[in-house]
């Protein structure tokens, strides 16, 4: 008996990281020592000691479910942004700036196909971003993993100075809620989106939303790098990553105890393939603030007096401000 016997095939492994290795090796920064091959991905932390006082912040995240709709579609060449992008934001909510991407693929069955497809993503979202596909793992495991079953995650690492760091600690009421806007779901809520959308042709277009269910729903999770980063000068205090959980969850972890959110409807653009999913199933309107992320990408808090020259700097929306009393308020 064979290990192919069982259900794992290491030379389809081997074929794909071979193909693939020229897009990982190509997001390889200077402070890269060891990479692709390596048992561990070793980068040059030298730079850092040019830091007063350094902070490592890190995360780890999916792209749950988007996935099987991804491969339902044909289309996965988004994933690999969705993952990397969403990473990056989630660290810029404390004021992170990236060092370096780690990614975990596994699956009931490997297709070197579909694999270098995947890791050749990833290597052009870490390019974007400036920041090596440092090191990662690629996993077959057929029954762990049901048949035709992918998943997909990654790990940031980045670093902030300590007292650079944002959070709730720097609010203060009155201060304005900005928004970055959304291009769509993101990689969230598409459990729910999978059984809204069942049974419909995803290449068919839909009046409604001007593009068919494809495009909206598989658009890749756009990155806030630039954003926050013209922001930071204008006394930038926290950052709402607006992702799993919706609005409600999301956006008091940016708050402080005792002060809450007014944001005023209406002053947003809502992606239409919102309306069309709440149409679709009957969703009340609570619930898809609580699922998605309705056009509210992240959600920066930074004083009155910047608002104008963040608008010049940024495409972005004033959506509210910090009010005493915890909780979100609708006006």
């Amino acid at each position: 008996m064979r290990y192919e016997d069982a259900g794992v095939h290491i030379e389809k492994k081997a074929e794909a990281l071979k193909r693939a290795k020229g897009a990982l090796e190509a997001t390889y920064t200077p402070e890269v020592l060891k990479g692709l091959g390596a048992f561990g991905g070793m980068f040059d932390a030298e730079g850092l000691k040019a830091m007063r006082h350094p902070v490592l912040v890190a995360s780890t995240d999916g792209v749950g479910t988007k996935v099987l709709l991804a491969l339902e579609a044909g289309e996965v060449s988004g994933l690999g942004f969705d993952l990397v992008n969403h990473s990056v934001n989630d660290i810029l909510a404390q004021g992170a700036r990236p060092l370096f991407f780690l990614d975990y693929l596994a699956a009931s069955r490997l297709s070197p196909t579909l694999l270098e497809a995947l890791l050749t993503s990833m290597a052009e979202a870490c390019r974007s971003v400036g920041i090596p596909l440092l090191a990662g793992e690629t996993a077959e495991m057929p029954g762990v993993y049901q048949e035709g079953a992918w998943d997909l995650a990654g790990t940031i690492l980045g670093v902030v100075e300590k007292d650079e760091i944002l959070g709730p600690e720097r609010v203060r009421p009155g201060e304005i809620l900005l928004a970055l806007p959304a291009n769509g779901p993101h990689t969230n809520g598409y459990s729910l989106i999978r059984r809204l959308v069942a049974g419909k042709d995803l290449e068919a277009p839909v009046p409604e939303l001007g593009e068919s269910l494809k495009e909206a729903l598989l658009r890749p999770h756009p990155l806030y790098l630039r954003e926050v980063e013209a922001l930071k000068p204008l006394g930038l205090k926290a950052l709402a990553h607006i992702t799993g959980g919706g609005v409600y969850e999301n956006l008091p972890r940016a708050l402080p105890r005792g002060l809450g959110a007014e944001i005023q409807k209406g002053s947003w653009p809502i992606p239409p393939i919102f309306p069309y999913l709440q149409a679709l199933g009957g969703v009340s309107e609570e619930e898809m603030y609580r699922v998605f992320n309705m056009g509210l990408g992240m959600v920066a808090i930074l004083p009155e007096e910047s608002l104008e020259e963040a608008l010049k700097r940024v495409v972005a929306y004033p959506v509210g401000r910090v009010v005493e009393g915890e909780g979100i308020r609708w006006v």
